[in-house]
């Protein structure tokens, strides 16, 4: 019995040994700092992904028209689109990057975030940038108003 034991516990721990390294993920900060440091979404695009054409499709952002403040401010974002990665910008805060998520073949892209959008009293534009199993790179983008003082008017 004992050898038994020791077997099954010797495949069990190789077994978790060898999950962390299938899904670990890309860590961008270290990977592609000057993403994090761009100043315009413009910017962090070229830095993330470099040039490259952006096709305006497949991609659906769901915000308010009017949040009613830039504290949290609800973003969902979806697409049917094979990806490797899904990227958020947007051009209301000092550094345009928000998140970069890795992807594999069995992921979902349905999110639910909420964003800290500094109010400038002017819209602000939330972009969405998929880069495709297929090599593409597809962007979808939408425009909101933060309520100044919290009170949507």
């Amino acid at each position: 019995m004992e050898r038994r034991k020791f077997l099954s516990m010797t495949f069990g721990a190789l077994a978790l040994a060898t999950v962390p390294a299938s899904v670990r993920a890309e860590d961008w900060r270290k990977a592609k700092p000057t993403v994090w440091t761009a100043k315009t979404v413009d910017d962090a695009i070229k830095a993330m992904y470099g040039d490259v054409k952006l096709i305006e499709e497949g991609i659906k952002i769901k915000t308010p028209d009017v949040a009613a403040s830039g504290g949290a401010v609800p973003v969902n974002v979806k697409s049917s689109l094979k990806a490797k990665t899904v990227a958020l910008f947007q051009d209301a805060n000092p550094e345009s990057a928000v998140i970069v998520f890795d992807i594999n073949k069995y992921s979902v892209i349905d999110y639910d975030m909420k964003m800290k959008l500094k109010s400038v009293g002017k819209p602000i534009t939330i972009t969405v940038v998929v880069e495709g199993q297929d090599g593409k790179h597809y962007v979808g983008k939408r425009t909101l108003d933060v309520a100044l003082g919290g009170c949507e008017g």
